[in-house]
């Protein structure tokens, strides 16, 4: 049996541009695992290994990776910082015990990297932080240290000063030891010098190192105390309280360097040994019940309980369906019988394999704290629990955001319907924030997702890697829609043929919900005019009806329904009949409490030079956005808005013209807002012309 206290299992994430891959692969270098460094820049980074990732430049899914670092088994995995991929981040740090946030020593704390924190921070991961490209111009460790603090409202706990900046940056002081690590040879990071710092820094590095210290020892009394009295502790009990500290999330070490250079990689993966958790110090995962609620019992980490694994992404490569788990608890041996948890079918583990990026070595067996691929599994998707058959549990599962763009597609000739239809279906289980549908009317194939950028990609892969060619319609936004108004209504459902008859007659309130509620059913009769087990049958009857929106045929959002009266009839109400009368009520009524168009809005954070504000804040201006925030950096102006999504197709290419090229963007989607009458106008008419088109 493995030590699993040598085990740290974790994740590098950071905003895109960041150079997360770069530091990716200067680690896997150090640590022996490959021999020569693969660029990103020249599409050879080892983990990028999709040919969209190379050519793009950025990565797209997260891979997995197992290294060794002073008899320590890190797994690694390096997810991809755009937004329009958040999905593969989240995921991740669902499964890690441990992270690294990278961050660009000019770029600061970019938006992205504020979602991905978000993430770890609900995933409570442990996370050391790595300040990198200090060798760029504009470069500044003490400013983006500053803004880890501002913008994201975290402590970071300075461990190593650098030595000179931009050009000259040429090393990284140690404050535990006092010792200034030099790298003399870029292009050759085992080498380096450890030396007594500049003079120069003296006076820095003894403040910075009292700021470490008082932070450290608040996390034992007893040392707290003596150095109060002026007894210093030693660097063995000062990197406990660190690594204490780390583990609660007091605080966050944090590094700088050059990953590109090779400068300050080693310092990041000893502090992954020192002070990140091994898989025992983590909090266990919770088990739910088959509805998703805590039993109030944990996946103990260890090779002595029942064994319990979490699928948390799928993956379809030239060998075969790869499902991607991480074991919680118990031993997976080759040829054992597991059972999904999620749809009650057992499965026999054929083969295992532990993954380099889309390199692969076979397992005969793997224990808690392990995460592994395991070849050829059917009917497994991410999020669902694999367990012992004699044992049967489930792991708390993921939760995905629904996408907020979709783009209609169609085969260009007939041959490629079902070639289309069996590639989809792997991207689908591959992607939990991809998503699929037929038009009803149309019956044009309709492709869901994040963004643009997302949709792109989705699109790419399958005219290479499955060699399907599309016809691409135009993305159409996910519009919702809501009701402004309140009313009371009543409806009586009355149906009489032979035999049995139909009755049921509701009195309700709708009226319009707080913003993100979604839809929420109560019901306030007394004196048993609607018998209690005709409730649900009332609830189903409305909730079936708000996939269609009475406006332009857009689901609904934000609605409260109250049933407070009603009737009934002794033989012929049922169920049926309620259902039925909850349908009936949603048509009479809906189109009374003044329904509206509502738009998504997204959350856009521009980057723009100096000379350029004023032509992109216009720009946003003309697409009905509204201007948040502007904060000036060294480099140029961030610039924060909320833009409705309808506005900001093709944006890139106009902010890159606008800019000279030196503009980029990110968004997201924040909230639903109502739209402007003239564009409710445009939308509705567009839905009627495909209506009649099909």
């Amino acid at each position: 049996m493995a030590d699993l206290s040598s085990y740290r299992n974790i994740g590098i994430f950071a905003h895109v541009d960041a150079g997360k891959t770069t530091t990716t692969e200067r680690i896997l270098k150090l640590t022996g695992k490959i021999h020569k460094t693969g660029e990103v820049h020249d599409g050879e980074a080892t983990t990028d290994f999709m040919e969209q990732e190379q050519e793009r430049g950025i990565t797209i899914q997260s891979a997995a990776t197992t290294c060794f670092w002073k008899d320590h088994r890190l797994n690694i995995i390096d997810t991809p910082g755009h937004v329009d991929f958040t999905v593969e981040v989240y995921r991740s740090l669902k499964v890690l015990d441990g992270g690294v946030g990278v961050f660009c020593g000019s770029g600061g704390v970019e938006p992205q990297s504020e979602t991905n924190w978000r993430y770890a921070n609900e995933s409570e991961v442990a996370r050391i932080i790595f300040v990198n490209k200090l060798d760029r111009v504009g470069a500044d460790f003490y400013r983006v240290v500053d803004q880890i603090e501002d913008v994201l409202g975290a402590n970071p706990l300075v461990m190593v000063l650098p030595i000179g900046r931009e050009d000259d940056f040429s090393g990284v002081v140690d404050l535990l030891t006092r010792k200034a690590h030099i790298w003399p040879d870029p292009g050759n990071p085992e080498k380096f010098e450890i030396v007594d710092p500049p003079e120069a820094m003296t006076d820095l590095i003894e403040e910075w190192r009292e700021k470490l210290i008082e932070t450290a020892v608040e996390q034992d009394d007893g040392l707290m105390e003596q150095y109060l009295e002026g007894n210093e502790p030693s660097i063995e009990d000062l990197k406990h309280c660190i690594r204490t500290g780390t583990r609660k999330l007091d605080f966050f070490p944090t590094y700088c360097g050059s990953a590109f250079k090779d400068k300050g990689v080693q310092l990041v993966l000893d502090a992954v040994v020192d002070f990140l958790p091994n898989p025992t110090e983590v909090d266990p995962q919770p088990l739910t019940d088959e509805a998703g609620e805590p039993t109030g019992e944990v996946a103990k980490v260890s090779p002595e309980e029942p064994l319990r694994m979490l699928a948390f992404k799928i993956m379809d490569d030239r060998f075969g369906a790869l499902t991607f788990v991480r074991l919680y608890s118990g031993v997976l041996n080759k040829g054992d019988n597991i059972l999904n948890s999620f749809t009650g079918k057992t499965e026999r583990i054929g083969r295992m394999v532990e993954m380099h990026a889309n390199d692969r070595q076979e397992l005969d067996s793997a224990q808690a704290g392990d995460i592994i691929a395991i070849v050829g599994m059917k009917n497994v998707q991410t999020g669902h629990t694999l367990c012992d058959p004699k044992a049967p549990c489930t792991l708390e599962a993921m939760v995905f955001p629904d996408p907020v763009i979709s783009i209609a597609v169609a085969p260009k000739d007939k041959s490629g319907q079902e070639k289309m239809g069996i590639a989809i279906g792997k991207m689908v289980a591959e992607d939990p924030s991809f998503r699929v549908e037929t038009d009803q009317d149309s019956g044009e194939t309709i492709l869901k997702g994040m963004g643009e950028l997302h949709l792109d990609v989705k699109v790419d892969i399958l005219k290479r890697t499955y060699g399907v060619e599309l016809e691409v319609g135009k993305p159409q936004v996910a519009y919702r829609e809501t009701i402004t108004q309140e009313i009371e209504d009543t409806y009586t459902h009355k149906k009489q043929t032979g035999g049995s008859g139909q009755f049921g007659k509701i009195d309700f309130r709708i009226k319009p919900g707080e913003p993100g509620s979604g839809y929420v059913f109560a019901s306030t009769v007394v004196g048993g005019n609607v018998p209690k087990e005709f409730f649900p049958a009332i609830e189903k009857g409305f909730r079936s009806m708000m996939e269609e929106g009475p406006v332009a045929g857009f689901p609904v959002l934000d609605v409260e329904i109250e049933l407070f009266d009603g009737g009934f009839h002794a033989v012929d109400s049922s169920a049926v009949a309620f259902e039925l009368a909850a349908k009936g009520a949603y048509r009479q009524s809906m189109p009374k409490a003044g329904p509206q168009l509502i738009e998504p809005i997204m959350k856009v954070d521009v980057f723009t030079p100096d000379d350029h504000v004023g032509d992109v804040i216009g720009d946003l201006n003309r697409r009905r956005g509204m201007v948040k925030d502007q904060d000036a950096g060294t480099t140029g102006v961030r610039i924060k808005a909320d833009v409705p999504l309808a506005e900001m197709f093709g944006y890139i290419g106009h902010l890159r013209t606008m800019t000279s090229g030196r503009g980029q963007f990110s968004m997201e989607f924040s909230h639903y807002l109502p739209c402007p009458q003239q564009v409710a106008d445009d939308v509705v008419a567009e839905v009627e012309e495909r209506k009649r088109a099909s």
